[in-house]
């Protein structure tokens, strides 16, 4: 048998969607046993699929984050732009994809420091080429030597996250990644 039941292959299609639209409405703490609602399975089946919430996010996120992925190596590639502005515009389109549902900073910075998350693998890569535009950025003597990428990766993700509650205007985040990207200038 090559692959999946064919039933088998509908249920984790559903289970993708319904977490989709849970996650879009409730955040990355969205219940399980709603997202299996919504799919019209079991909870059994959810997580025969999925065994952990990171797993199920791995799933939905691996195509934003390969994206991010093959966007810094065309970047690195191609661009004709100082690299401290390819970095920002990069930074910016992470933080941007984190916002997409509330929690989601939080759940990537976790995966980073967790090797046995199952979102670990996903974000580690996406961390490795944020830290390929850093380095370009680092080697022009545009971005401080002492910075990491696991900072500018926080960083991005903690504007996401400010940017995620209530009250701010529609392009804080943009206002304050670029602001940050002044203290990150090598000085002079």
């Amino acid at each position: 048998m090559d692959g999946p039941r064919a039933d088998a292959q509908r249920n984790r299609e559903l289970i993708v969607a319904a977490a989709r639209d849970a996650f879009a409405e409730d955040g990355t703490d969205a219940s399980l046993r709603e997202v299996a609602r919504r799919a019209g399975v079991g909870i059994g089946t959810l997580y025969r699929h999925f065994r952990t919430r990171e797993a199920l996010l791995e799933v939905i996120l691996d195509c934003n984050f390969e994206t991010l992925r093959e966007r810094a190596d065309y970047l690195l590639n191609t661009s004709t732009q100082p690299p401290h502005e390819v970095l920002l515009g990069w930074l910016t389109e992470l933080a941007a994809g984190a916002r997409t549902y509330q929690g989601l900073p939080r759940s990537i910075m976790a995966a980073l420091d967790d090797e046995s998350s199952e979102l670990h693998t996903s974000c580690a890569a996406m961390r490795a080429s944020g830290g390929r535009l850093l380095a370009r950025a680092q080697q022009a003597g545009q971005v401080r030597a002492d910075v990491t990428v696991y900072e500018v990766i926080a960083l991005a993700l903690g504007l996401a996250w400010a940017a995620q509650q209530p009250g701010g205007p529609s392009d804080l985040m943009a206002r304050l990644l670029s602001t940050a990207m002044y203290g990150l200038a090598v000085p002079g």
